[in-house]
């Protein structure tokens, strides 16, 4: 059986999203802002939002380790093979990013791609057929918001549409796990 809730949060955020509007969702990890990491604008309003330097890159959700092959240019062979064995929520880094605005892809052009876990996350990007921005729901330098009764008021009002599954959910979970892979396939672990 279908939650009602559930399927009514995936309609309004496409919605916002194919209109260039950032999203205030629950993640595989903590609570997130979100947009179309393709639209340049949308991603500049994240950075508004969060008082974030221009200069700081995000995360970019996808929903299949299939779709990696889409956005990297030359992943290592295995890939895909690599990051569905993954035991938990990790953020890899990867060299060459395709297809991005300059604003979600690093100075020295690498790009930080997690494939979504949550059933809502996943969803959504299926529904979307696009990459979505995942950024932590804060203010830049302050903490974190693991659950939704963290995540500061103005964040709240300001976003464009607030997602209200999982809201009561007091489940603490913690931010991914941070690797970089190399082209060449080398792991170097950034934070655990």
């Amino acid at each position: 059986m279908v939650d009602n809730g559930f399927e009514d949060d995936i309609v309004n955020c496409l919605r916002v999203l194919e209109q260039g509007g950032v999203i205030l969702y629950p993640t595989d990890t903590i609570w997130g802002l979100g947009c179309d990491a393709l639209n340049e604008a949308a991603v500049d309003k994240i950075f508004r939002l969060k008082n974030r330097p221009a200069q700081k890159s995000v995360i970019i959700l996808l929903a299949d380790p299939r779709d990696i092959l889409q956005y990297v240019a030359a992943p290592p062979p295995d890939i895909i093979d690599m990051v569905q064995h993954f035991d938990r929520p990790t953020t890899v880094i990867y060299e060459n990013g395709l297809g991005f605005p300059e604003n979600v892809v690093n100075e020295d052009g690498s790009v930080a791609i997690r494939i979504a876990s949550d059933d809502f996350c996943r969803a959504l990007i299926k529904r979307f057929r696009r990459p979505i921005v995942s950024t932590s729901a804060n203010l830049s330098g302050t903490p974190a918001a693991a659950v939704f009764d963290e995540v500061l008021a103005d964040l709240k009002n300001r976003a464009d549409y607030v997602v209200r599954y999982r809201q009561t959910d007091n489940r603490k979970n913690a931010a991914s796990r941070l690797i970089r892979i190399s082209d060449e396939g080398e792991v170097t672990v950034i934070r655990d």
